[in-house]
């Protein structure tokens, strides 16, 4: 069982199950919603996650045209995860809102004709230029 929380604590989080993926992101659209370079986020089956609290949401269409949602708590603004309605089912949680992420380690970086030159990639982790044609069921 691995737990999490925002910075405030008002949404708090339990997760049954293992990661289908952990992956970097290095989009645009994750370089603004981290302030940062890129995100990471695990991926777990949706129904093994237990939310406590109201997160606020916000959505956009992606350049692949799926609508992706952004929960994050309302009183903080922690990111907390991500849907894509490509992958039903499924949710990305943010890494660094684990109590403990030492035992994830990231997979994949996609998006990586995106990154920052100031952001370098771990050369073991498996890069694509944009998002990869695997699916959850078979990601890499």
């Amino acid at each position: 069982m691995l737990t999490g929380r925002c910075l405030c604590g008002a949404c708090s989080y339990e997760i049954a199950g293992e990661p289908i993926i952990v992956a970097h992101c290095h989009c645009l659209d994750c370089q603004r919603l981290s302030g940062a370079g890129h995100t990471t986020g695990a991926m777990f089956a949706e129904d093994g996650i237990r939310l406590h609290g109201e997160p606020a949401s916000f959505s956009l269409v992606s350049e692949a045209g799926n609508t992706v949602t952004r929960l994050f708590c309302a009183t903080c603004g922690s990111p907390l995860f991500g849907r894509n309605s490509g992958m039903p089912g499924v949710i990305t949680v943010m890494l660094g809102t684990l109590d403990e992420p030492a035992p994830l380690t990231p997979q994949v970086a996609i998006f990586t004709r995106s990154r920052r030159a100031w952001d370098p990639i771990d050369p073991t982790v498996v890069s694509f230029e944009a998002q990869p044609s695997w699916t959850p069921a078979d990601p890499v």
